[in-house]
């Protein structure tokens, strides 16, 4: 006996999965096996639905719906050959039917042929009654492509038709936010507020705009609306949270951190901006006690490590900001961050032979900001080794040659070296560059001041600049 088409999708599935354990052999309605087998697809397990599609064909071999979903198998595993023809097939039966042209799409997709992939779509949705999905899927294409623009205004569509379709609002907000139209998508989440003005999602989002253009009275009366809408939504207390950090509320920030704690497991992010929280207050006790928590609770978070470890600096407690480094660096050696801070640390001991091996692994890993070069070539000029402080400050000037304070160091490091001729080209080259950073140069060099031919050569370029 047939199951009926509307019995309970649960029943189905259950019923299915009895008879492939036994050898009785079950008829069911083809919408019943579509069912089945978008069960199947959508939790992962391929292989069940592949077979519901075998029975499903065996029962009702004539079923388009049915061969469609066979094809969507099939270019799930890369079948793309096997695909089309079965395609060409099925257009030949049924040349107006949009699953087609979209399941065509899709081909077109996965083989990064997006503008093909979009100009099926375009097809589909002159023939798609419902065209939700389509838009949907257009949207996709468009990100791909990185048109924003056109992406948006395919979320925008999927959202006029399901104002609850949350995954594309936030869609559309992505894109508003990567085109830095933040004024836009402000004046698209009040609209969308106008008619569903108790959506938490619609408001957590347009709190976050205001937060990201600094209107913060503002985004915390949008999270609290949010809070209102949905008192459990955890988000919408977290950045809350952030914007009463921004307000320099510690305490009030505190208690929506703490609320997230309560609502749900505790997070490591929630345990670093309470330490940080508390750390602002002078609670230092408090602070170390949830930077601990934080890098107990996710070892891998790096901000954790760097919070517990400045901590530690800014007391002067060397030592101890040296050991949380450390430990951060045997959980990850490949991160940049940890090393430069160790070689600040180092520094800060004297350890100058460990920071400059420190600063070399964070320019060995891809670290080449501005102070990471200056401050290795102060660690090679405490040590004594000016050529390779000449080297590191070279190398830094590839990355930022009108850095007036780098040419300046470097002609300082020339003069120590002895090398007369390029410290004079050097200090030439900084004065033209930034004259006023003379002072540096003065302050970092005060041996070399009262050197006869530098007081002339600042003299000639101040007389030449005025």
């Amino acid at each position: 006996m047939a199951l009926d088409s509307n019995e309970n999708p649960d029943k189905s599935i259950s019923k299915f999965e009895s008879m492939l354990k036994t050898d009785d052999v079950y008829f069911f309605d083809a919408e019943d096996f579509e069912e089945i087998i978008h069960h199947y697809l959508n939790n992962g397990k391929v292989s069940l639905g592949k077979k519901a599609i075998q029975i499903g064909l065996e029962q009702h071999p004539n079923s388009l719906e049915l061969k469609l979903l066979q094809v969507e198998v099939m270019v799930f595993e890369d079948k793309y050959d096997e695909a089309e023809k079965m395609l060409d097939q099925l257009q030949n039966i049924d040349s107006n039917n949009e699953e087609i042209y979209i399941q065509r799409a899709n081909i077109q997709s996965k083989q990064d042929n997006h503008p093909g992939a979009i100009n099926l779509l375009l097809e589909a949705l002159n023939l798609a009654e419902d065209s939700f999905d389509v838009h949907s899927l257009l949207g996709m294409e468009y990100l791909f492509m990185d048109d924003f623009e056109l992406a948006k205004r395919s979320f925008m569509k999927c959202v006029e038709f399901d104002q609850s379709d949350y995954s594309s609002l936030y869609n559309v907000v992505y894109c508003f936010e990567f085109l830095e139209d933040f004024d836009g998508a402000i004046h698209y989440l009040n609209d969308y507020l106008e008619d569903s003005p108790y959506c938490e999602v619609a408001w957590h989002q347009l709190g976050k705009m205001y937060y990201i253009i600094n209107m913060y009275q503002e985004a915390l009366t949008a999270f609290d609306f949010a809070i209102i809408s949905d008192d459990s939504f955890i988000g919408a207390y977290f950045e809350k949270g952030k914007v009463l950090e921004k307000l320099g509320r510690y305490n009030e920030a505190i208690e929506n951190y703490e609320t997230t704690i309560s609502i749900e497991d505790p997070t490591s992010h929630a345990y670093l901006r309470i330490g940080r929280c508390h750390e602002k207050l002078g609670n230092n006790d408090l602070a170390k006690y949830y930077y601990y928590n934080t890098v107990h609770e996710d070892p891998l978070l790096d901000k954790g490590w760097l919070a517990i470890t400045d901590f530690h600096y800014k007391l002067g407690n060397y030592e101890k900001a040296l050991y949380y480094i450390n430990k951060a660096i045997n959980i990850d050696g490949e991160n940049p961050t940890y090393w430069k801070r160790s070689a600040k640390i180092y520094a800060a001991l004297k350890n100058f032979d460990e920071a400059d091996f420190a600063y070399k692994q964070t320019v060995d890993l891809g670290n080449y900001e501005f102070d990471t070069w200056n401050n290795w070539a102060d660690v090679l000029k405490n040590t004594g080794d000016f050529s390779s402080s000449i080297q590191v400050l070279v190398q830094g000037l590839e990355f930022y040659p009108e850095s007036a304070e780098l040419v300046f160091k470097l002609a300082g490091m020339y003069l120590k070296s002895g090398e007369v001729l390029s410290a004079k080209e050097k200090l030439a080259e900084a004065m033209q560059l930034d004259i006023d950073k003379l002072q540096i140069f003065e302050n970092e060099f005060p041996e070399f001041n009262k050197v006869k031919w530098l007081q002339t050569l600042v003299s000639e370029i101040k007389k030449a600049s005025t």
